[in-house]
C-alpha cells in the first residue's frame, strides 16, 4: 500500500528520513515522495515534489547495487552534510569544534575494489551486493574507479573458473597499481596443485602483476607498486591501501602540515605498508608499529629503495592488545595514528597519559574518532583542527584528520604537586 510522506532530512547513510522517523533510500529532505513500507524503511515509489538538489545519477546500477547512496545529491548540499557527519559526531561528543572545509580526493576514482562472485545457472557472475542485501548485482565495470579497474568484473569472472565458476562464493579484491592490477581472491580455501597451475597461466593471459588466494602468492609476474609522492608503495596480496591515490595524497599532506620543523623522533601507529612514515622520514626519525608482518616488510623494501631518508625503524605489535604505554611515547615529539574503523581506544587512553607534545590522529569512522579525541582532549590535549576529507565520494563513509597539542603537562611519575 503506497503513501505519501515528507523528507525532513538526510541521514547518516545518504537516506532521506520522513518526518515520523523512517529511513527512504534515494529521497531529499524537502521532497514529498510516495512510498510503500517495508520492513521499517520506506521504498521509494515515486517523487511527487521534487527538491531543487537533485540531479540525474549517471551510475546505471544506481539504486539497485548497494556501493553508492548519494549520486542524486547536487554537490553543494552533498558537501554540507558530509561535512556535517563529522559536526554532528563531534558534538555529540561534546567537543564545540568545527570541522574544516570539506577536501574532495575522489580524484581519478577508487584504486581498489572488492567483487563478490555467485554462480547463477551455471555460470559465473561478479558484481557489488545490493543494499542491505545478500543479492547479486552484476555489473560490467564500476564508474566510480579507475579506468584500470573497468576490467575487473571479467576478470573476476575468468579467475572463477577453475574455482568452481562461484559455486562456492569467491570474494576477489582487485587493486589497481603502476606495473598491473594485483588480484586476492578469498572464500576458496587451498587448491590443489593442478587449479594452480591454471591459475598462473589465467594471471599470464591476463596479464596480473600478482595474483594470491587468501594472501598465498600465487604468482608475481612484477612487484605490484604505486608512488607515493617521490617513494613507492608496495602494498601486500591482499593488504590495505588508501582507496585513491587523491586521498592518500591529502591525507599525507595534512599530517606533515600539522609537524612543526623542531621534530625530531616521530611514531607512526598503524602504519601498514607506510604511507605516513616515508613522508615523515623526509624531516625526522620514525619509529612504524604495525600489526601485520607483511605491511613491514613492504614498508621496508620502500624505505631501502629510496636515497636521503632519516632513520626508519619498524615494529610488529598488536596496538589494540599491546598498546605502547605512556613512557614508551614519551620518547617521541609526535604520534601519528591511522587505525581501522573501530578507532585505537586502547592505544588512545596510553597517549592520554603520556607527555607527547603532538598527536595527529587519522581516522575513517567519525563516531569512534570522535571517541577517540573525547579521550585525549579529557587527558589534557586541544583539538586545534579537524578536516574532513572525501575519498568515498558518494557514500557515508569519511576520512578526517585531526591535531591534537597537549595543553595541560602531565607530571613526570614519582613527582607531587607543591601544595
Amino acid at each position: 500500500m503506497s503513501e505519501t510522506v515528507t523528507i525532513s532530512r538526510l541521514g547518516a547513510r545518504g537516506d532521506g528520513i520522513a518526518e515520523d522517523g523512517t529511513p527512504v533510500a534515494g529521497a531529499l529532505p524537502g521532497e514529498r515522495v510516495a512510498i510503500r513500507r517495508e520492513g521499517g524503511r520506506g521504498v521509494l515509489e515515486a517523487v511527487e515534489a521534487a527538491s531543487p538538489d537533485r540531479i540525474e545519477p549517471f551510475c546505471p546500477y544506481y539504486g539497485r547495487c548497494g556501493g553508492c547512496a548519494t549520486q542524486h545529491i547536487a554537490r553543494e548540499p552533498y558537501a554540507a552534510w558530509k561535512r556535517g557527519l563529522l559536526a554532528q559526531a563531534l558534538s555529540q561528543a561534546g567537543l564545540p569544534v568545527e570541522p574544516g572545509a570539506l577536501i574532495d580526493a575522489h580524484g581519478d576514482g577508487r584504486r581498489r575494489i572488492t567483487l563478490h562472485v555467485r554462480e547463477r545457472d551455471g555460470r559465473a557472475e561478479a558484481g557489488l551486493m545490493a543494499a542491505r542485501s545478500h543479492d547479486l548485482v552484476a555489473i560490467d565495470h564500476c564508474p566510480i574507479t579507475v579506468p584500470a579497474l573497468h576490467p575487473a568484473p571479467a576478470i573476476a569472472r575468468a579467475l572463477s573458473a577453475p574455482l568452481g565458476h562461484g559455486r562456492k562464493p569467491l570474494d576477489v579484491a582487485v587493486t589497481a597499481t603502476e606495473p598491473g592490477l594485483d588480484v586476492d581472491i578469498r572464500g576458496h580455501g587451498p587448491v590443489a596443485p593442478g587449479v594452480r597451475a591454471v591459475l598462473v597461466r589465467l594471471a599470464e593471459e591476463l596479464r596480473l602483476a600478482r595474483l594470491s588466494l587468501h594472501g598465498d602468492v600465487v604468482v608475481e609476474r612484477t612487484p605490484p607498486s604505486v608512488p607515493s609522492g617521490p617513494a613507492r608503495l608496495y602494498p601486500p596480496p591482499g593488504g590495505f591501501l588508501q582507496a585513491t591515490a587523491a586521498g592518500e595524497a591529502a591525507l599525507t599532506a595534512l599530517v606533515l602540515d600539522a609537524l612543526p620543523k623542531k621534530v625530531r623522533r616521530a611514531a607512526d601507529l598503524f602504519a601498514g605498508c607506510g604511507p605516513f612514515s616515508l613522508a615523515m622520514a623526509r624531516t625526522c626519525d620514525v619509529h612504524a608499529v604495525e600489526g601485520e608482518a607483511a605491511p613491514l616488510a613492504g614498508l621496508d623494501r620502500a624505505f631501502r629503495a629510496q636515497s636521503g631518508l632519516h632513520r626508519l625503524t619498524h615494529e610488529r605489535r598488536d596496538l589494540f592488545r599491546r598498546p605502547l604505554l605512556a613512557h614508551d611515547l614519551n620518547a617521541f615529539d609526535a604520534v601519528v595514528l591511522d587505525p581501522p574503523r573501530a578507532g585505537a581506544q586502547a592505544q588512545v587512553h596510553q597517549l592520554a597519559e603520556s607527555r607527547v607534545p603532538l598527536v595527529v590522529g587519522v581516522a575513517c569512522d567519525a563516531g569512534t574518532f570522535a571517541r577517540d579525541a573525547a579521550t585525549l582532549v579529557a587527558g589534557g590535549y586541544s583539538l586545534d583542527a579537524v578536516t574532513p576529507v572525501d575519498q568515498f565520494r558518494y557514500s557515508g563513509h569519511l576520512e578526517m584528520v585531526g591535531v591534537f597539542r597537549r595543553t595541560v603537562e602531565r607530571r613526570k611519575p614519582g613527582l607531587r604537586r607543591p601544595r
